[in-house]
């Protein structure tokens, strides 16, 4: 399986991190990974990890400015499109079909090869711009998974709720991830 992971300039870097720890073990998926330049600024700001720490956990690393790449064409196969974090401004592209960058661009192939394309918009609070933007893209097919936490896991530490939401992606492209702590229903919640 091919994923391309995007990851943009909103809050919540350690998020895809995560994901590309997630996913590189396995076997049968390829990671294409594409960072903007302010998800490198995010990155210093809101983690410890290093440019070159991310980078080793890509398959295949683009650099969001290379609109030429594999990637950016319906000719390449992939299996999905996840972007996150994904910035307002980057789904607001996606949107109205405006690609200048990469990322935006693996969307718009992602749609309009009728490929899973899961975007995580990480803003609070939302403006109906946001929300329409959403619901648009939703309507196009795209799955729209933002990170919001889940109380029945009891979550004890940050790294709870974002494994949580690396479950919730995985799910959506069938991989299975141990570490996220699943609804079970009755009294008791999560087994």
């Amino acid at each position: 399986m091919d994923l391309v992971v995007g990851v943009t300039g909103a809050s919540g870097t350690i998020y895809a991190i995560k994901l590309l720890e997630a996913l590189k073990p396995l076997e049968n998926v390829r990671t294409h990974v594409v960072f903007s330049d302010y998800a490198y600024v995010n990155l210093e700001i809101e983690t410890s990890y290093k440019k070159a720490d991310v980078e080793a956990l890509a398959d295949v690393l683009y650099d969001d400015h290379d609109l030429a790449a594999d990637i950016a064409s319906g000719s390449f196969p992939v299996d999905g499109v996840i972007v996150l974090p994904c910035s307002m401004k980057t789904l607001a592209g996606v949107a109205v079909g405006f690609c200048d960058h990469l990322i935006a661009r693996t969307c718009d192939v992602a749609l309009k090869e009728k490929r899973r394309l899961v975007l995580c918009p990480r803003e609070t609070p939302l403006n109906a711009i946001h929300l329409e933007n959403m619901l648009k893209l939703s309507r196009l097919g795209a799955v729209i998974l933002p990170p919001m936490p889940a109380f029945y896991s009891h979550p004890e530490t940050v790294e709870d709720i974002i494994d949580h939401q690396i479950m919730k992606i995985m799910d959506q492209f069938g991989l299975d991830y141990a570490f996220g702590r699943r609804w079970k229903g009755g009294p008791e919640g999560v087994r």
